[in-house]
């Protein structure tokens, strides 16, 4: 068979991949450098959008706070407040609270800071007047300074701001007193709401404190500003507030893995901070919009390239492909009816016109070695018949040697084995039950040397083993044929076999439990080698499985089986051969001895088996009589077939 020509890439797929390299490689490059200096720009411009939005909400935000407390600035400076008239303050109060719907109390201090009048919207004006005398709001506002603080929750759920402006005296007086206003700023949240509601814009919040106590002040959902427990994710509370700087901005991981573009602004004179934040996907959207277009350009212009690319290297390659039939049919043997070629006037019409010389040349060459092929085929076959036949013979006549040294060679060994090795080891075995029977007597033997002695003794049955194989295998003494009842017989064995306790047994005996004509002690070492082998390729846990049936043609099977790791294939032809074996002690007589059990007896042995699945030996035996509705055997089966060995297909 001729070896397979290893398939190489088309010549126009070769021009193809550089003209694509050489058009494309640059043109991307150079593409996705502006898209990444691009997306920078926007990115920064987003980041300073945010940052504007920040800074004029802060304005906003300030201009709120300043709104009302010029307000209760001017209304301090009204006449009824310098003389401290409560009936013209309480009006003024009034009229105040009906301009400014955000104005939640309006109360006046005197000058040692016990309330005198105070005009509230949601409160009774009967209730005690209070002393403001040791409070912030007081003492800030009695010193001439305006104060803008003290953060609370009106009725525990919306924010509101204190606002105190000191009621100035007469010329060169000190003040008479301090106006004192409460300001709902759910109207921050309104007017965030109102910026922020459209979808996609993200959201705003304005927040006051520290890192550590944060009070929300407003948000853009106004819901989320209402509560005692109102505030912003820990992530973006630390981000904005442990900054130095007044305004910045930058991305923000938020504790769901989620990344947002925020940017903040203090907002004057109060402190505070407004924080704007948006999606990183809708911060970026431009960006990622003006990549989309450039990706979708270039699949454009790749795929205008790859077709004019093929084109080109159709034309260039068209010659190359003439030239490449023609060479295909030369290395057929076909050396007439060649593909036309045109001879061009370049390189390649050079190739062609070569071409045509060495197939006229080879054509002519490959006549005379023909010729010369079919002389020497005529003597090779002649040469082969003589040495296939010389072969033949001599195989036969070293096969014939081999036997007969090695039986031989059994026979001297099994001897002197018998003669010279069995009694020593009969005068050690009863050496050592001496020696037990007597420290036994003495006071117990030691461990150490109980395990010695135990050692001793399996050896011994070891060795004893290997000369009982040895002797079973190279003697033939007369067999002595019993009716057996197979399924009584492998009972019998199977009861008093010594089963490790990882080895489960498994029987699956024919009901009609045949009878077959065997010696039962030749028969047994055959069995009990088969289940010692299966016992000794499954160290860990397995199963060892025996099972009967009768056949149809007037035979018995036996199964032997085992959940092991299989013969491996290149040994499984050699495994009946005497003295062969893979372990690291034995004689290799155990399935010798098996095949020779088999032959003395009529039948045969054959081997099942899979790697990593197990092996199965069957043993056939010839019916003693005709099971209940089985067929005869035909004259043609009456002889034994040679031992079979059968393997499945590896898992």
């Amino acid at each position: 068979m001729e070896p397979k020509v290893k398939s190489r890439g088309k010549l126009a797929y070769k021009f193809l991949f550089w003209f694509l390299a050489v058009s494309l490689g640059p043109m991307g490059f150079i593409a996705w450098h502006l898209i990444a200096i691009s997306q920078e720009t926007l990115k920064s411009e987003s980041l300073r959008n945010q940052r504007s939005t920040a800074s004029g909400f802060a304005e906003t935000v300030s201009n709120f706070v300043a709104r009302f407390r010029t307000a209760l600035t001017i209304t301090a400076r009204l006449e009824g407040f310098s003389s401290m008239d409560h009936a013209s303050q309480e009006r003024d109060l009034n009229r105040v609270m009906q301009q400014n719907p955000e104005f939640l109390e309006l109360t006046v201090a005197d000058g040692r800071g016990k309330e005198v009048v105070r005009w509230g919207r949601y409160r009774s004006g009967e209730a005690a007047m209070r002393d403001f005398f040791d409070q912030l709001p007081f003492t800030t506002a009695m010193k001439g300074q305006d104060y803008i603080g003290g953060l609370s929750r009106f009725q525990g759920l919306y924010p509101t701001l204190t606002i105190a402006v000191p009621i100035p005296g007469g010329p060169n007086q000190p003040n008479n007193g301090v106006l004192i206003g409460q300001v709902s700023l759910s109207g921050l949240s309104q007017m965030l709401k109102d910026e922020f509601q459209e979808e996609g814009r993200g959201e705003a919040a304005v927040v006051a404190g520290d890192v550590h106590d944060v009070f929300l002040v407003a948000h853009s959902d106004p819901g989320l500003a209402y509560g005692a427990g109102a505030g912003l994710p820990a992530e973006v509370s630390k981000a904005i507030m442990t900054q130095s700087s007044k305004r910045g901005g930058g991305e923000i991981e938020l504790g769901d893995g989620k990344r947002v573009l925020g940017a903040y602004a203090e907002v004057k004179e109060t402190g505070w901070i407004v924080y704007v934040q948006q999606p990183i996907e809708n911060a970026y959207l431009a960006a990622t919009q003006m990549r989309a277009q450039v990706v979708r350009v270039l699949l454009w212009v790749v795929v205008i390239t790859l077709l004019l690319s093929l084109a080109i290297a159709g034309h260039i390659t068209q010659p190359i492909r003439v030239l490449q039939q023609a060479a295909e049919r030369l290395t057929a043997g076909q050396f007439e009816d060649l593909p036309e070629m045109t001879l061009t006037n370049d390189e390649i019409g050079d190739l062609a016109q070569s071409f045509i010389q060495m197939s006229d040349s080879l054509k002519e060459k490959t006549g005379e070695l023909m010729h010369a092929k079919e002389e020497l085929t005529k003597y090779g076959r002649d040469l082969e018949r003589r040495v296939e036949s010389r072969t033949r013979e001599l195989k036969a006549a070293q096969d014939e040697l081999i036997k007969k040294e090695r039986l031989a060679a059994i026979g001297q060994m099994a001897s002197v084995v018998g003669h010279e090795i069995r009694n020593p080891l009969a005068v050690i075995n009863n050496s050592i039950f001496f020696i037990k029977t007597k420290m036994g007597k003495e006071g117990g033997l030691d461990p150490k040397v109980e395990r010695h002695i135990s050692i001793i003794q399996s050896e011994v049955k070891q060795a004893n083993s290997i000369i009982d194989e040895i002797l079973t295998y190279s003697r033939s003494r007369e067999m002595k044929p019993e009716f057996v009842k197979i399924n009584h017989f492998l009972d019998d064995l199977l009861s008093t076999y010594p089963f490790p306790q990882h080895i489960r047994v498994a029987k699956k005996l024919d009901a009609r439990d045949p009878t077959v004509r065997v010696d039962p002690d030749e028969l047994r070492q055959a069995v009990r080698n088969l289940v010692g082998n299966g016992v000794e390729v499954m160290p860990q846990q397995g199963s060892v499985r025996v099972g009967t049936e009768v056949l149809e043609t007037g035979w018995v099977r036996i199964d032997i089986g085992d959940t092991g790791p299989g013969i491996p294939p290149e040994i499984v032809d050699k495994i009946f051969t005497p003295f062969y074996t893979t372990k690291a002690r034995g004689t290799g007589l155990g399935l010798a001895v098996v095949k020779k059990v088999l032959d003395r007896h009529g039948g045969r042995v054959d081997v099942t088996t899979e790697i990593g699945r197990g092996s199965v030996f069957h043993l056939f035996l010839p019916l003693a009589a005709p099971a209940p509705g089985a067929k005869p055997a035909p004259a043609a089966q009456a002889a034994v077939p040679q031992t079979a060995v059968r393997r499945t297909p590896q898992a």
